[in-house]
């Protein structure tokens, strides 16, 4: 203790002469003359007068979210309930369709948590978004493993459940009446 004070001591000595013989320079505070100059050239470049007026009906008004209800399909089990986008349960057995409703008083809880909880039952298919959009078949293996499973099949992508599109059927040419009937039958899986 007797040795570290008078370290103490020279340290705080050596830092107020070096503090007193570097002095900072001096800043003068801006003038109303240079606030102003600066006011009139922000006015002068103002970006918003480069923007043009939209026409056409308001998208704010239009693209309204709708209820979240609405747009969702809800899965509950054992005092836990969760939502998923619609089109997002690719398969549900004919044993798990009482688990697709909400139940009264259960604790709405976040995929995540809901998954982790009951992963026994649901099993979940990770797709891409150009599949999402439908835009590409899912694989034949995943087709296969879904007619196996007694599960309830979940569609994810990145880990979180995800609405997948019907698959969208290529546009067959005008003249050609064979493209366009089988276009327009559908297939079965």
């Amino acid at each position: 203790m007797k040795t570290t004070l008078p370290l103490f001591a020279a340290a705080a000595v050596s830092l107020s002469s070096v503090t007193a013989s570097e002095k900072l320079p001096m800043r003068d505070a801006a003038t109303h003359e240079e606030l102003s100059l600066a006011l009139r050239h922000a006015d002068q470049n103002d970006p918003m007068k480069e923007f043009k007026k939209h026409e056409g009906e308001d998208p704010s008004v239009v693209n309204r979210p709708k209820d979240l209800l609405s747009e969702s399909d809800i899965i509950s089990f054992n005092g836990m309930a969760t939502l998923v986008p619609k089109r997002a349960i690719l398969q549900t057995p004919k044993n798990l369709t009482d688990r697709i409703k909400l139940a009264p008083g259960v604790q709405i809880v976040s995929w995540l948590d809901f998954y982790t909880a009951n992963r026994g039952w649901i099993t979940t298919v990770e797709v891409s978004r150009v599949q999402a959009e439908g835009n590409k078949p899912l694989a034949e293996e995943t087709h296969e493993h879904m007619s196996k499973s007694t599960n309830l099949i979940v569609a994810t992508y990145q880990g979180g459940p995800i609405s997948v599109l019907p698959l969208k059927q290529p546009e067959a040419a005008e003249g050609d009446p064979a493209k366009t009937a089988s276009a327009t039958t559908p297939t079965k899986p």
